[in-house]
């Protein structure tokens, strides 16, 4: 046959169909393959912290004389850059113990040196400090979530008693506009209210000490695959038992731990090798923040290009615990969902294998008697938080997991519906096949 005079030689029918398969082979490949471990490495990079849903947009005033939003029981978001300060308006009662906490969230990526950060400050009207004010900064060169918060404790003897308005500030420290990146970064803002203990009730007791602790056996056995937030919002909940994860440099993942009353938490944090690519510098560190974000402890290990281990203990959660001058004894102060911050640094290699050898310690004792149900001011835990924990899973899978799970289901539904036909295609060409002649060719045999 010929078109516009330039002969066309037909093709077999077998060998277009054989054509064709490798096409579609090529196809099954791409879709089924080719896509999920770009997915994936992509799910594992850094990511921008995720606020709260519920969050309300503020902006915080210029001065003290401006007064601010009022921040109600809630969380909030707004923004900060070098060399702000904001000031926020907080009602309070004359019973109840108040938290305010800011997370300081830089972009991905962002430049940060140790000492940057925020500071955090909840005054009366009249200039009395109702705690110490608290620096909130990154202590080293990788940009990741920081957290405190200031309080009003109820307590003899003690400033900010009285009911009314108080004056809560975020203050940018670390340096001036003219030497630092920070421009515009996230800082989301949460008000929580513990009440009051009931009239009659004795009030704070001796703080633990560190006799108190003892020497249980940490938890052992095989590890279960759990995959952590970036933040205190999208926490994936862990609880008595081995856990892990990998880590790419840069990374900081969070969980959420239910403690009792009673109890207290011991970690112990395996790294693995970080392959050929992996040299010494950066290394692995671990948070502790307690219900009301504030911060508890921490500790850090370099990585020194082989495989590694860092340990933490906390106090007992015990209610007397808030007299202590000590953060890691006042830090735990209530029962209720404490958080881990699992950071590697960027100069870290990755992915770094991490694991977490999860213990919590102690018999559950009983809550003080409060004035109101804490639970529901978010201190606490309910049997839904214990078995969550158990299981290692979140009520709302992450998004990112779901994507990889769609594509991974799609490829390999699709792969396999190419691959059917490919089999039938191979099937047919071979009973439509001349007797005597080269499967490969189509030509007589000789």
């Amino acid at each position: 046959m010929r078109r516009g005079g330039t002969p066309v030689t037909r093709r077999p029918a077998a060998a277009g169909r054989r054509v064709s398969a490798v096409v579609a082979l090529a196809a099954v490949c791409s879709l089924a393959q080719g896509p999920a471990p770009a997915l994936a490495a992509s799910a594992n990079w850094p990511g921008a912290y995720r606020t709260a849903p519920d969050a309300q947009r503020i902006s915080g005033a210029a001065s003290a004389e401006a007064g601010g939003p009022r921040l109600e029981e809630g969380t909030y978001v707004d923004s900060i850059s070098a060399g702000e300060r904001k000031y926020y308006r907080v009602v309070l009662d004359d019973t109840s113990n108040a938290y305010v906490s800011a997370v300081l969230a830089p972009p991905p990526g962002s430049r940060v040196r140790p000492t940057d950060g925020i500071r955090v400050s909840l005054e009366s009207a009249d200039g009395a400090r109702c705690s110490v004010r608290n620096d909130i900064t990154f202590g080293g060169s990788t940009p990741l979530p920081v957290a405190d918060y200031s309080t009003r404790r109820i307590g003899q003897g003690r400033e900010c008693q009285a009911a009314g308005e108080y004056l809560y500030t975020v203050e940018w420290i670390g340096g001036g506009e003219s030497d630092s990146t920070a421009k515009g970064w996230t800082v989301e803002l949460k008000h929580m209210s513990e009440p009051g203990l009931k009239e009659g009730t004795a009030g704070p007791v001796t703080p633990t000490a560190p006799e108190d602790r003892g020497d249980p056996e940490r938890v052992s056995g095989p590890a279960t695959p759990v995959t952590g937030g970036s933040g205190f919002n999208d926490t994936h909940p862990i609880g008595h038992g081995v856990w892990s994860e990998a880590l790419n440099p840069g990374d900081s993942r969070f969980y959420r731990v239910p403690v009792e009353w009673g109890q207290r938490l011991l970690l112990d944090a395996e790294f693995g090798d970080g392959g050929t690519s992996g040299r010494p510098g950066g290394g692995l560190r671990v948070t502790v923040f307690n219900t009301a974000r504030g911060f508890v402890e921490n500790t850090a290990e370099p990585y020194r290009g082989r495989p590694g281990k860092l340990s933490l203990d906390t106090e007992r959660a015990v209610f007397g615990n808030r007299t202590s001058d000590h953060n890691d004894i006042s830090g735990m102060r209530f029962s209720g969902p404490h958080y881990l911050r699992v950071s590697l640094d960027r100069k870290a290699p990755g992915p770094l294998p991490v694991t977490l050898r999860l213990t919590l310690d102690g018999e559950r004792a009983e809550a003080p008697a409060y004035l109101s149900d804490p639970v529901a001011a978010g201190f606490g835990i309910t049997e839904d938080d214990r078995e969550e924990a158990m299981e290692g899973r979140a009520e709302d899978d992450d998004p990112r997991e779901t994507l990889l799970t769609v594509v991974g289901i799609t490829g390999i539904g699709l792969g396999s519906a190419l691959l059917l036909t490919l089999l039938g295609w191979t099937a047919a060409a071979r009973l439509a096949r001349p007797r005597g002649r080269h499967a490969s060719t189509g030509e007589p045999r000789s």
